[in-house]
């Protein structure tokens, strides 16, 4: 899953970054405001992880900022702000959680198992299934189902379709993707994911069954019914 942190202190981004790393997260680093929030707008994320003190913008006016442009994803707030006011204005701008510095690193981390169990993005909400329009998908098992028909998905279409359908009605552009499905060291080459999606779509949009998967020329994929 994916983390974004925004804090100004190295001393405390870089040891969190490499213990969250340990944990089999995939982080992201800003340092100031503006490009906390720039990354926040641009990327998708399971958690955004905040500093309230931060250079050119508060973690409070970021997650204003996010919220009043529909972005759902769970947001804790890390601050030495410790008042029942600025607990009450941290929440009212649309923090799920909050933690006072210093803080245990164990408490942080079960607060961000607590924050990813919500997020919109984690199949696991659903009983481990997604399910858009007609199709739904089982990523466990690696099978879709679409009017009673039972599709078989190699690891990679069962990784890219769970993708495309936690963010229905998103544009994800072609670079989301590929973070999303692999590394920097598998560094595939540009036609393998309009392979991996021609596949994608003749496995789940059947001659009667209308499309899905819709190309934004130029940028990307969005999925959906229209």
């Amino acid at each position: 899953m994916k983390i974004l942190l925004v804090d100004d202190e190295t001393e405390l981004t870089e040891p969190l970054s490499h213990v969250l790393s340990q944990e089999g997260y995939h982080v992201e680093i800003a340092d100031n405001g503006t490009d906390g929030l720039n990354l926040a707008q641009q990327n998708n994320y399971d958690l955004i992880i905040l500093d309230w003190m931060l250079p050119y913008q508060s973690g409070v006016e970021i997650c204003s900022s996010i919220r009043n442009q529909g972005n759902l994803t769970p947001v804790l707030i890390l601050t030495a702000k410790d008042t029942i006011d600025d607990r009450v204005l941290g929440l009212d701008a649309g923090a799920d959680d909050y933690i006072v510095k210093p803080f245990e690193l164990r408490e942080l981390l079960a607060r961000i198992r607590a924050l990813l169990r919500r997020s919109p993005n984690d199949p696991a909400n659903n009983n481990g299934k997604l399910k858009i329009a007609d199709l739904e998908l089982d990523p466990d098992n690696q099978m879709a189902y679409r009017q009673g028909r039972v599709i078989s998905l190699s690891e990679k279409e069962t990784q890219l379709l769970a993708y495309l359908m936690s963010h229905a009605e998103q544009l994800l552009t072609h670079e989301q993707i590929y973070q999303h499905l692999w590394t920097e060291h598998e560094a595939p080459n540009s036609n393998v994911l309009a392979a991996l999606i021609r596949l994608l779509r003749r496995k789940i949009e059947g001659e009667a069954e209308s499309p899905l998967i819709h190309t934004v020329y130029g940028k990307g994929y969005r999925f959906g019914e229209k």
